[in-house]
């Protein structure tokens, strides 16, 4: 068996996590020129509620703890409001166009978007016909804890400067939704396991695909790279 407490290495690189609309609004409000703007509100994450995740080792369960984004937040992050984490910044804290808030459920978002942008057009008639329902953040891990047996980590702290808060449109079960492996962090992680836990991490690898007809596709950046790079470590 692996050993989880490989667990405990805090990650260094951005987080995602996605959660379903939870209290979420698009309504129209007067911007005091006779015009109008939208105003996107909900809880890009909610607190102290567990799901379940995945990594190298396996499935664990992960809980953001109430009061995760207080300091990022009073510290006055510079944190975009995005579809999908990418594309053109809709709204943004530093111009006082997207305002966050750590309260006992989550953190709340408010964003003021500009219904004269194309993407923010899109974006009301995909939630208004019910093709987004999701919310998602990006984020750095500040700290954490795990459980005595790391089947279980709190996350206690995050710093969202940089990161962003998103509508996205992938239907991802919130349950095991988050961050994606790739395969260079596999193989860097792999590469610090002892040796039998590497041979270990490798044969769970190979039957799992032994038996999978190849896909073009999962060569370009699916899972089977996976065990391309575990075979590179020549295990």
């Amino acid at each position: 068996m692996p050993d989880l407490s490989a667990r405990a290495e805090r990650p260094a690189n951005l987080q995602r996590r996605n959660l379903p609309f939870r209290d979420v609004e698009l309504r129209a409000k007067p911007d005091g020129t006779g015009g109008s703007t939208l105003t996107f509100s909900g809880y890009a994450t909610v607190y102290d509620i567990g799901y379940e995740m995945q990594d190298w080792l396996g499935p664990f369960t992960e809980v953001m703890r109430a009061g995760a984004a207080s300091k990022t937040v009073s510290e006055g992050c510079d944190c975009p409001f995005l579809v999908n984490h990418s594309g053109l910044t809709l709204a943004r804290t530093k111009s006082g166009t997207l305002k966050l808030a750590d309260d006992s459920t989550g953190l709340h978002t408010e964003a003021g978007l500009d219904p004269r942008n194309n993407a923010v057009q899109d974006l009301q008639s995909a939630m208004e016909r019910g093709d987004v329902d999701e919310m998602s953040l990006a984020f750095w891990i500040v700290r954490q804890q795990w459980s005595p047996d790391y089947e279980q980590r709190d996350i206690l702290e995050i710093n969202l400067n940089k990161g962003d808060v998103s509508v996205v449109n992938y239907g991802a079960n919130p349950n095991t939704a988050g961050a994606q492996m790739n395969a260079r962090d596999l193989a860097e992680r792999a590469a610090r396991l002892p040796e039998d836990e590497q041979r270990a991490l490798y044969e769970r690898l190979a039957a799992r695909f032994a038996d999978k007809p190849e896909d073009p596709a999962d060569e370009i950046g699916g899972l089977d790279l996976y065990l391309a790079r575990a075979r590179a470590l020549a295990l």
